[in-house]
């Protein structure tokens, strides 16, 4: 594709890596991302995204901006306090990069609309905060074979990995075989959260889909980092395929989305 002077100008930086070029920041201009959660992990990761020049990010959110928000979800502003996340996110992107096409979902992901929202990207970036729509999430990339980046915040602490169960790559099944029991593991709104944690991890997120798009460096795929913010230290763990996961394993179970709808009540 044939460059404006103006976005010569505005990704120069990128053009004068080797491994981007010309080509690179083409591939994402053409790109498209979606990102699951306008929060904590999903506001650094739409703003890199974005200033990177990723041509279409989707966003999935169906809450509203709290003022609590503002401690780490930097997408948004007091302005924006009882808007709708989704909005905000369109209104903070149009500021950064004209390039940019942000398509919001306001909306909640669920067995019904995952694959089809899914299907209309390349590439999921999950920020969601809860362990259902993170299953959801993975299952639905699966069907749908496409490659998931997806990242967790507690506290001090983060995690983030790449999902590419499709290329025969461990899912998030073969990490966390099942959902922990209600209560086991708190949410931020109980434990809290350092909000730069949050930024720190979003970041590492935003690096993982460029990197993805672009076709470079070493992917997360097989692999989990730690992040432990109160020592400042990473470390990268191994993950395997299971070969009793339900989602892709030998004798897989899950064909669709069906096991995610909740029961009828009687």
């Amino acid at each position: 594709m044939e460059f404006r002077d103006d976005q010569i100008q505005r990704y120069a930086r990128h053009i004068l890596l080797p491994e981007v070029g010309g080509i690179g920041q083409a591939k994402l201009l053409n790109a498209k991302v979606l990102v699951i959660g306008a929060g904590g992990l999903g506001s650094p990761a739409i703003l890199y995204l974005a200033a990177a020049g990723v041509g279409t990010v989707g966003v999935v959110d169906d809450d509203t901006v709290d003022l609590s928000n503002l401690q780490r979800q930097i997408l948004h502003t007091q302005a924006s306090v009882g808007m709708a996340k989704v909005e905000s996110a369109a209104a903070s992107v149009a500021m950064i990069n004209s390039d940019v096409k942000i398509v919001p979902h306001k909306t909640r992901l669920t067995a019904q609309n995952a694959l089809e929202i899914i299907s209309g990207y390349d590439l999921v970036m999950d920020g969601s905060d809860n362990f259902p729509t993170r299953f959801l999430v993975n299952d639905a990339c699966y069907l749908a074979q496409k490659t998931l980046v997806s990242a967790a915040v507690l506290r001090f602490d983060g995690q983030l990995s790449t999902f590419k169960a499709h290329s025969h790559g461990p899912c998030y099944r073969c990490l966390y075989p099942e959902a922990p029991p209600d209560g086991l593991v708190p949410s931020c709104a109980e434990a809290g959260i350092l909000g730069a944690v949050a930024g720190v991890m979003g970041s590492l997120q935003a690096t993982e889909v460029l990197k993805e798009i672009l076709g470079i460096g070493q992917t997360m795929a097989g692999r989990l980092l730690i992040y432990d913010a109160l020592s400042t230290a990473m470390r990268v763990v191994k993950i395997n395929p299971d070969p009793e996961c339900p989602l892709h394993g030998p004798k897989a179970a899950i064909r669709d989305l069906s096991h995610h709808l909740a029961p009828k009540a009687h």
